[in-house]
């Protein structure tokens, strides 16, 4: 649960700025039914609460040329915490790696990786990620077809548990 309570304007300007985090606020205060002021300071609000992270542009890799996604699940040699943080560590400063999660189970990793072409990214895994320290095993798998990209959370969950709560 978020650590503020959101009312229904608060979750629509959420839902609003994560499909559209460029609009005005004119154009969200309108949206959500409210007038400009209170709106901006709800908005602000919420990026002070942390509940807004940042503003992203949707980009297309294929047309930058990155044609290569790859999913790369890692196991490590120790689980200790402090192992754990350096992967981690380790992991944002590639620049091909896009996500990092910790999983639990059989794998410790899973990162999502971008890459040009097939040869800059098996330079990456036989270089870097299979050279890391405390990495004792990856495997890969290659993306064939995106189903689905869908960014942020379901808004309509969000709605739908608040409505058993009235």
């Amino acid at each position: 649960m978020p650590s503020i309570k959101l009312d229904p304007i608060d979750r629509k300007i959420l839902a609003e700025l994560q499909a559209d985090g460029r609009m005005t606020n004119v154009e969200l205060s309108r949206r959500v039914g409210i007038s400009a002021p209170p709106c901006l300071r709800r908005v602000r609000t919420l990026e002070e609460a942390g509940l807004i992270r940042g503003y992203h542009a949707d980009v297309n890799a294929r047309e930058l040329g990155f044609e290569v996604q790859v999913f790369a699940m890692v196991s490590l040699t120790s689980q200790a915490e402090a192992a754990l943080s350096a992967f981690e560590a380790k992991a944002r400063s590639w620049p091909l790696v896009r996500e990092c999660h910790m999983l639990n189970g059989e794998i410790d990793f899973i990162l999502k990786c971008a890459a040009p072409d097939l040869s800059t990214f098996q330079t990456f895994l036989t270089e870097e990620l299979t050279a890391a320290d405390n990495v004792a095993s990856v495997k890969t798998s290659l993306v064939i077809r995106n189903a689905k990209d869908e960014p942020g959370i379901p808004f309509e969950v969000i709605e739908a548990r608040a409505a058993l709560d009235d």
